[in-house]
Order: C-alpha cells, then structure tokens, then sequence
C-alpha cells in the first residue's frame, strides 16, 4: 500500500512474532515481515490484539524495535484495548524509528490518540521525527493492577451490570478484590458483606469494616450462625458418630456463597469472588462456597503477589488495614486456624505453582531449583486432582503467561501415579 511516498506494509497480530534473529524457536517457518520488506515495504504497520500479562509490554518492545532496525525502516505497533472475558488488551502502543528509536508510545490501559508525520524517503534530517512518549505504568504492581481494574471493569459492564457485591471477611483476597472494584466502578456500585459465624474473629470483622470505610463503599454485616447452626442440626442424625472435619467448614462457607448469590439475584450485582491463584490452584477453595461468583477477579494472580498489590494500593494512604496485610492469613472456618495448617508457606507454594503451571517443569526439575520433593510432591498432586473443581469456577482476568482455565485445560478423571485421589480430593 503506497501512502506519502512510501509503501506500508501492513500485518495482522502474530505476523510479527517470528523474527528469525529475535526468537530461538520460532512458530513457523515463514517470516511475513520479511516477506513484506522484499516485497517493497518500506513503512510497518502492525495491527494486534495481543492480549496482556506481566512482562509482556516490554518484549513487544524488544520485538519491534529489532524488526525495525533489521529492516532499516519505520515500525508501528498498534494494539487493541479493553477487557474481553478473561483477556485484558493493554494498548501500550509504539513506534520504532529505523535507528531503534522510540518516537511514538500510547497510552497503556486506556485508548488514547497520536499523530504521528513520518518523512518521505530520502527527506533530510537526523532526527526528523519528534517522540511523543506518553506516561504509562511503571512497575509490575502498578502495571498488573491497572491491567484488573480494566478486566474487572469491562467484564461487569459487556455482561449488563453495574454493580458489585463480594463477601468481605478482613482478609488481604477480599481486601484486594473490593479496592479493584472500587476503583473500576466507583465507590457507590460496590456493595461488601461480612457473614460471621462462631469462628469469625472480632479483628476480622474490624479490618473488613476500616477497609469499606476507607473505600467508601456500602457495607453491611450479616452473621450467619443461625443458618450454620441449622445445617449443623439438620445433619447431625446422618452424622451421628463421626469427628468434626473440613465438611462442617465447607458447610459455613457454601452458606456465604448462598446468602451473597441470594443478595446478587435480588439487588442486581454481580457476585465477584476473592479467591487467588495460589488458592484455586491446589484446591483450597469450595466448591458452591467462596467460589460462587460471576468473575473471579484475582484468580491468576498468586499470593505473593497480592501481598505486593495490597501494599500498592496502600501507597499513599491507608486504605486496607496494616493489620489485614501482617496478620497470618486464615480461612477462620475452624478455631485458630490458618492457611499454613495445610499448606507450604506462600513463598514456596508459589514458586512451585508458577514452575508447574506455567513453565510446564516437573517434580524433579521443580525439586532441583532446591525446594523439599516431598513437599513439591504433595503440591503438584494437589493441583492435578483440584482440576475438578477449577472447571467449575467463575472465569477469571488473565495476567500470567498461563491462566487457570482460557490458559490451561487439564484432564480431570486420570490415573496419576502414586497419589492417593479419595486424599486429594474433597470440597
């Protein structure tokens, strides 16, 4: 295509993403890029919907940069924006001049607008294109943040809602995931409930109600102990003889996931869940219980790293309690219990899971980074039998190279060797 006296070459997405120089393995054997140089171009124009994850932003970069000082020419990359199901489009649109020069970067998050005037061929001038570098993200957390609130916003709004509600129990998940609402919707579409039973513990309730205030969003407190009491008297003849175990805890939190289904049906929110992606990935989740939700607005997104969010949220003021963010984090389904009960502490379990999940690496090669085998055992075999349970979850706002679900499907009935499935497997 010949515009200003120069030719275009124009290509779609993925056309890009197989420069011989740039990646050691490549896609297919065919480099349109090349094609389109031999061909006459001397302009790029990359049209793309390359959905976001972390440190994705920079290797397009990288990427384009290289095709432009390869081919000696002129490469602009646009790219969509917006939330489409799990996918978040980042925008973060740029242009390369033939030295390897950033003239051109957009906005990231949100749509934005440049004009840029590329010179003709042989126009004199060294640098004859002023950059207009617009301000964009500039750390991982600012970066995964504005990349849910932009998931979290389209989805609730392409699916007809306005509004919000999500169980707020005064730990960090729900802590995180009421400040992504807030700021994607406004304070005023968001509704927060905390359910207490017996085991609710009264700084709990505190941090959920400082965190609401904070937010400014509505917040009300519905116990549900008769309704847990109840459930526990109805059963008790079939459960006669037989110990306290997770079936009377999963019992308090699928009588949450009712009450705050019953609240969406009734009010017209949507029902966010809190649940993260150290949680969902080994289970640790009920099924018709905290997993009850229309969108799972942080299930890719790992403890760690919430721990890191909650702090960025925190930056200039304190919105979630500093007590919600050094308190050992807890399910309170049980006297005092905590999530290390159970589990390897969050530093290790999301070592293993983003090994695992996400570079596709085994126990052994796990094992070798120096982590216990037996404990990455126990985890791996976790995550393949919760498969079941992952199926049946709300979709969720990918922001990792491998998300549960649009990322990664998995078999649920299998043979996997040496683990005890009746084990594994619970609610």
């Amino acid at each position: 295509m010949a515009l200003g006296g120069r030719r275009l070459g124009v290509s779609i997405c993925e056309d890009v993403w197989n420069d011989p120089t740039f990646w050691p393995k490549r896609l297919y054997h065919r480099d349109p890029i090349a094609e389109l140089v031999a061909q006459g171009s001397d302009a790029m124009i990359n049209i793309s919907a390359s959905p976001f994850e972390l440190q994705k932003i920079d290797l397009r970069r990288r990427l384009i940069r290289q095709e432009a000082l390869d081919n000696r020419s002129y490469f602009f990359y646009l790219n969509q924006v917006g939330g489409n199901d799990e996918l978040v489009f980042d925008g973060h649109s740029i242009g390369i001049d033939p030295e390897g020069r950033e003239v051109v970067r957009l906005r990231d998050f949100e749509e934005d607008f440049v004009v840029c005037d590329v010179p003709g061929p042989g126009d004199p001038g060294p640098d004859p294109v002023p950059p207009t570098l617009r301000d964009v993200s500039q750390s991982d957390e600012e970066t995964a943040y504005r990349a849910l609130v932009l998931g979290l916003r389209d989805y609730v709004r392409k699916c007809g809602f306005r509004s919000v509600v999500l169980g707020l129990s005064g730990g960090i998940d729900s802590a995180l995931t009421a400040c992504l609402a807030a700021d994607a919707l406004g304070a005023d579409q968001v509704m927060s409930v905390a359910l207490p039973t017996r085991y609710s513990s009264a700084h709990s309730l505190h941090d959920a109600e400082a965190l609401a205030r904070a937010l400014g969003v509505d917040h009300r407190v519905l116990p549900i102990e008769g309704i847990f009491q109840t459930y526990l008297d109805q059963l008790a003849p079939v459960f006669a003889g037989r110990a306290d175990d997770v079936t009377e805890q999963n019992i308090q939190a699928r009588v949450r996931g009712g009450v705050l289904m019953a609240l969406s049906n009734k009010l017209g929110h949507l029902l966010l869940t809190t649940g993260n992606k150290s949680e969902l990935a080994v289970g640790y989740c009920t099924l018709y219980g905290d997993m009850c939700g229309g969108l799972a607005a942080i299930s890719d997104v790992p403890k760690t790293l919430v721990y890191r969010l909650a702090r960025y949220v925190n930056r200039a003021r304190t919105i979630i309690p500093e007590s919600t963010l050094t308190k050992p984090p807890s399910a309170e389904l049980r006297p005092n219990q905590t999530d290390q009960d159970t589990l390897p502490p969050y530093e290790i379990l999301d070592q293993i899971v983003e090994a695992y999940v996400e570079r596709n690496m085994d126990i052994d090669a796990i094992a070798g980074l120096g982590l216990d085998r037996a404990v990455v055992a126990d985890v791996v075999g976790k995550i393949d039998a919760s498969e079941y349970k992952r199926r049946q979850a709300a979709p969720g706002i990918k922001i990792s190279s491998k998300a549960f679900g649009v990322g990664r499907r998995y078999p649920i009935a299998a043979d996997y060797a040496a683990m005890d499935m009746a084990g594994k497997v619970n609610g």
